[in-house]
């Protein structure tokens, strides 16, 4: 059983027509989901308070992004990582990144009190934005803001982010902190944005060895992705023991996605969504707190979120889209959609240097566990 957590103000996250954060992936995935007869009655939460933004944010900071949102000037913006082309000034900014905080911090809460033990939040996943400044297409770290509050309420939090930039924001802020293990599985900072995430990044004092980085070769598959993530999260859950799980469920580890340039496809979202659910229960007690994130190909990402509310939800996965639905989008966006819910079986053509790709992220998981050993014992 899951609780959808949605409120139609989160459209408002608007950085612009041609930016590739749109509130149209959300808009295709609601679409689908009532194309398809899956009854949806999303929670609505409240805007998130300032007090709750600045449990994580600098006063300065989150005073910037209210001014240039109310319309006024700020010398030196850009010093916050605003006004650049990932996160340009739009009215009422400080609002809409308010109201996608406020919905994770509603399912944290919601995750971690009560049943059901699975919450979805349709929006969110923001977890570059750091301290004192915005960073890839994210003003508020919402996702810090939820693990806070749930940390200040006695539980420990396993963050596991599959998005495929590194969760950068989401590890510095909790980079000390012994309650917060987080798990960040990406394209390596080598060849993407935004460039952190080694293996060497373990945490410092009392949080030494709970911070895990999985960095990537470019043009990974399922088959390898799949095998790095069983010989780590596993382990690495069974050692922290978590009260609940949160992941950041970025859809832009598709082989379609333009940003990034890792192949997975929608059989390895579901395998992964399965994989997390299991582990949660093992591990977590089954909570698991889930938001979006990444994922800026059309063709992809609301069929993966899509893929994740119908297993969530216990839902059988159709083979084929409605035709209604795939003819709307595909007028509306002026291409062409797939009319299934899976990728084709195979995908896209072989890749070369496969097995070379493979045996280098077996040598990063090898080093990686031989450099957590220590903390695992």
């Amino acid at each position: 059983m899951v609780e959808l957590i949605y409120r139609p103000e989160y459209a408002s996250y608007d950085f612009g027509r041609d930016h590739p954060f749109s509130p149209i992936r959300l808009e295709m995935v609601l679409d689908l989901l009532h194309d398809l007869g899956v009854h949806v009655e999303p929670t609505a939460c409240p805007k998130a308070e300032r007090e709750d933004i600045l449990s994580v944010h600098s006063p300065e900071y989150v005073a910037c992004v209210e001014a240039l949102g109310r319309g006024e000037s700020v010398e030196d913006a850009e010093r916050y990582g605003l006004g650049t082309p990932d996160n340009p000034i739009f009215p009422g900014m400080a609002d809409a990144a308010a109201w996608l905080v406020g919905g994770t911090l509603g399912a944290a809460r919601r995750a971690a009190e009560g049943e059901p033990r699975n919450v979805l939040h349709l929006g969110g996943g923001l977890h570059h934005a750091q301290w004192s400044n915005a960073s890839g297409f994210c003003l508020f770290n919402d996702l810090a803001v939820a693990i806070r509050a749930l940390t200040e309420s006695g539980l420990y939090v396993s963050y596991l982010d599959i998005d495929v930039h590194h969760g950068d924001g989401v590890q510095a802020l909790f980079y000390e902190d012994d309650h917060v293990q987080t798990i960040s599985f990406h394209e390596s900072g080598q060849y993407l944005f935004p460039g952190t995430g080694g293996i060497h990044e373990l945490g410092q004092g009392m949080g030494r060895g709970l911070k895990i980085n999985v960095p990537l070769e470019p043009f990974t598959e399922e088959e390898s992705y799949l095998d790095a993530f069983d010989r780590v999260v596993p382990r690495a859950l069974g050692h922290f023991k978590p009260g609940l799980l949160v992941v950041q469920a970025g859809a832009d580890a598709h082989y379609e996605d333009p940003l990034a340039d890792l192949m997975l496809t929608t059989r390895t979202y579901e395998a992964l969504y399965r994989r997390i659910i299991k582990l949660a229960r093992e591990h977590a007690g089954g909570r698991i707190l889930w938001t979006l994130g990444g994922g800026y190909s059309l063709l992809a990402s609301p069929r993966v979120w899509t893929l994740l509310v119908l297993t969530l939800m216990e839902q059988p996965l159709p083979e084929s889209l409605p035709a209604v639905w795939v003819e709307r989008w595909s007028e509306r966006l002026r291409k062409s959609l797939p009319g299934t819910l899976h990728d084709a079986n195979p995908a896209f053509d072989p890749i070369p240097r496969r097995e070379e790709i493979s045996r280098r992220n077996k040598t990063v998981v090898r080093r990686l566990l031989d450099s957590l050993s220590r903390y695992w014992l």
